[in-house]
């Protein structure tokens, strides 16, 4: 349960509002956002993370200095779909700012503002584990969704700081045709594998695969956020053995060894690609996806 300190109850009384002149605070739960925010928000900006880059995001511990952040924030911006619901409706609330809850401008679900995939139907509840029950939030894997949000960031910059208006539609504009000419090269690159197959550990690729050309065809998760068993894993593999399976792809915070086990069965390559803006060496958000292209195409050239 997540606890307030009294040293966090006194932090909090002091917290400022955002004045006209000062920067507009952005908070956001991934660092893909913040790299967003700051292409677009350039110097007018200034972002706090949460999450670390390598991390899984479903799984955050809830920091009071989290809330000390949001009380600060004039921008909130998260993934939504409740990747972050076991941790982030505690820090708003206890962050007690008004600027960043849901319906006022500096709320950002991403979530609202791309197409989500994956949206289960029928019966959905908690005790089958984190089954992404809106859907599948690891959005931001798709370039087609940074500009999206790189939008929706510029329409929420605007309305919060009017006198930048011209300096967010500017960024924008370049941060777009950059993003735009690097997807033709991307896609180019990827065109000789369409359609390959490729086994995941934690459905979080679905939006990239998608977008590449290829094919996701099982998950070694029975189901999103369950931890595979042993009998789990022998199905998988008795299920796509002779499928022409290419690729099996685990973020860092997965075992290894699952994910090497499946991949030497199948006779495909196993690869660890970073999740997220600023692993792997990554800096923006071009950089993360040049990242992917770059190790996808290495392992399946």
């Amino acid at each position: 349960m997540f606890r307030v300190s009294l040293l966090l109850s006194l932090v909090l009384g002091f917290v400022a509002p955002a004045t006209a002149s000062a920067k507009i605070k952005v908070v956001v739960s991934l660092n893909d956002f913040a790299q967003l925010a700051r292409e677009v928000g350039g110097d007018r900006v200034e972002t706090i993370t949460l999450a670390q880059p390598t991390q899984d995001p479903h799984f955050v511990d809830a920091r009071p200095s989290f809330a000390v952040d949001l009380a600060a924030a004039d921008l909130l911006i998260y993934a939504g779909a409740e990747l972050e619901c076991g941790w982030l409706p505690p820090l708003i609330r206890t962050a007690n700012n008004s600027r960043i809850l849901p319906g006022e401008t500096g709320h950002l679900n991403v979530a609202t503002v791309v197409p989500i995939k994956e949206v289960p139907t029928g019966n959905v509840d908690r005790s089958m584990g984190d089954v992404h029950p809106q859907g599948n939030p690891h959005t931001w894997t798709d370039p087609r969704n940074g500009l999206r949000v790189a939008v929706a960031i510029t329409q929420r910059l605007k309305a919060l700081d009017a006198e930048g208006a011209d300096v967010y539609e500017a960024n924008l504009r370049d941060f777009a045709r950059r993003l735009g000419d690097k997807m033709r090269e991307w896609k180019e690159r990827l065109a000789p594998y369409a359609g390959a197959k490729v086994i995941v550990y934690h459905q979080s690729w679905i939006y990239f695969l998608d977008w590449a050309g290829f094919v996701e065809v099982g998950s070694i998760e029975p189901i999103p956020g369950v931890p595979p068993a042993d009998s789990d894993v022998t199905a998988l593999v008795e299920a796509q053995r002779g499928a022409g399976v290419k690729l099996v792809v685990g973020e860092c915070c997965y075992p290894s060894d699952r994910i090497q086990f499946v991949a030497e069965q199948l006779g495909a390559t196993a690869l660890r690609p970073p999740a997220m803006t600023g692993a792997d060496g990554t800096t923006t958000y071009i950089d993360f996806v040049e990242r992917l292209v770059d190790l996808f195409v290495e392992a399946l050239d």
